[in-house]
């Protein structure tokens, strides 16, 4: 799924946020983000928030303390996790929009090289089969896909930082 990082470029260092309202999943995306992160070599720190809504604010904490913090290690790439099960009301509608346009603003503001895990689903048996790791992964997907971006970053000379 994805390929050991090269050995002769400073590995990358990742933040996986994790939106933990519905904790088994949010253990299940987590250990299949740091599986493939391990896998490709890469470091990583995890940063817990409360749900799915909170994560573009947690992503644009890290960017903006760069601004007063520098000794703190850059973050090259950012790896989003939680779920969101749909209710009785247009409430998931509006979390899910929040949440993927959020991301998706600060990746193309910021150049940020990052993959979305947020699950999506009509109930906890779906979001069940998409967070475990012998299922379709999408904590896993999520830490490739930002790899991925890291290495395009990369290939038009924006990465490292």
């Amino acid at each position: 799924m994805v390929q050991k990082w090269d050995e002769e470029k400073p590995a990358p260092h990742i933040m996986i946020i994790e939106a933990r309202f519905y904790d088994d999943i949010a253990d299940n995306l987590a250990a299949g983000a740091i599986a493939e992160l391990e896998k490709a070599g890469a470091t990583y720190e995890r940063y817990q928030v409360p749900g799915a809504f909170e994560i573009p604010a947690a992503i644009q904490f890290a960017i903006r303390s760069m601004d007063f913090y520098t000794a703190r290690k850059r973050f090259d790439g950012y790896v989003a996790l939680g779920c969101v099960i749909r209710g009785e009301t247009s409430h998931y509608d509006v979390v899910c929009e929040a949440v993927a346009r959020g991301v998706q603003d600060m990746a193309t503001r910021h150049t940020l090289a990052a993959g979305f895990g947020v699950i999506t689903a009509e109930n906890r048996e779906q979001a069940m089969v998409r967070a475990d790791m012998n299922g379709k992964n999408y904590g896993g997907k999520a830490a490739c896909a930002a790899l991925d971006m890291i290495r395009l970053k990369e290939h038009f000379s924006l990465f490292p930082r």
